[in-house]
């Protein structure tokens, strides 16, 4: 009867977990400690590893010298290759944003001296690092902690604030500047290989899937390929949801193996829709608010699934644009 009970008591503690009453949503997989001070559980500031005011996060792995090293070891052949997706106005883009380039005049100048030099220039407008293969920085991801609306409680990683970091111009902290030169060694786990069937939305990545093999070193390159690259040229079937991590896997990636930045084929890594409808992007929430795990989306994986690469020294630097949330940019992966 006691466990009946209890069990009872667990139904009812998840039935209330909800946007307001998220203090009864301790026990959920996204939540750590014994204590409902945030969201997500315990306060995740200052941060254990990096301290106090730090705004690199986990790209300070690429400060020392040994996880650089053993990057570059992975190269064997020579070989590069570019795992991002061209930038065109019709590839799959989030909620209203665009992605529009112009070059005015065709050519914009010219001709001028005796040797008739001409040139072009483009004009660019877009949100810098929230489009295509889209890099996630520190300042993008935060959580409302106390009541709704209040800026001095909207929390980011390390608890820097919106109200500390708001400028129309240009985040205050936690900027993509702030971010250090991503040099890591790149572990591919293929989990559409592993599947017997195509992933599909809201289908979860569970840890048993395609990581036996390896063995974890703080600052890796985690990259999850599900397959769902297949409908990059199909905006509304790309968008419509996707496959993706769980909380299990997020705590792996987060406490054993400690990884520098996590990328994935599929726009926010997470699942689309979440298994749990409390769930909001929590695999973010996790990764990013609470440890400060940088995220590359929207990879072309199949580039060295097809070749079979599985580990490669992965490049890739942020666009240092102060105040911006992310970056547009071409990862590199090399072998």
């Amino acid at each position: 009867m006691k466990k009946l009970v209890a069990l009872t008591a667990a139904i009812a503690v998840t039935a209330e977990c909800a946007p307001d009453s998220w203090g009864d949503c301790a026990g959920k997989p996204w939540v750590d400690g014994d204590v409902m001070d945030t969201p997500l559980g315990s306060k995740w500031w200052p941060h254990p590893l990096w301290g106090e005011g730090d705004e690199a996060g986990s790209t300070n792995w690429y400060t020392q010298p040994e996880i650089v090293m053993r990057a570059l070891a992975q190269i064997k052949e020579g070989n590069a290759a570019k795992i991002g997706h061209d930038y065109v106005s019709g590839m799959p883009l989030f909620g209203e944003r665009k992605f529009s380039l112009r070059i005015p005049g065709t050519p914009t100048g010219g001709a001028f001296g005796a040797n008739q030099i001409m040139w072009n220039d483009e004009f660019l407008s877009t949100e810098i690092g929230q489009v295509g293969t889209q890099f996630d920085g520190l300042g993008h991801i935060g959580v409302q902690v106390g009541a709704v609306g209040d800026k001095t409680e909207m929390r980011w990683y390390n608890g820097f604030t919106a109200q500390q970091m708001g400028n129309p111009y240009g985040l205050n902290h936690l900027g993509s500047e702030k971010l250090n030169p991503i040099i890591a060694r790149g572990i591919l786990i293929d989990v559409a290989a592993v599947r017997d069937t195509p992933m599909e939305k809201g289908d979860v990545v569970t840890k048993a899937q395609g990581m036996a093999d390896y063995e974890p070193m703080a600052g890796d390159a985690i990259l999850i390929r599900t397959g769902w690259e297949r409908h990059w040229e199909n905006p509304p079937a790309f968008n419509d949801g996707c496959p993706g991590i769980g909380m299990e896997v997020a705590r792996w990636i987060a406490e054993t193996v400690q990884a520098g930045v996590t990328g994935f084929d599929t726009w926010p890594g997470d699942a689309v829709p979440n298994p749990d409808p409390a769930c909001a992007f929590c695999v973010h929430t996790y990764l990013q608010t609470r440890h400060g795990i940088v995220n590359q989306e929207n990879l072309k994986l199949s580039v060295l699934a097809d070749q079979g690469i599985y580990q490669f020294a992965y490049f890739y630097s942020p666009v240092p644009v102060k105040g911006a949330t992310g970056s547009i940019g071409s990862p590199v992966a090399i072998w």
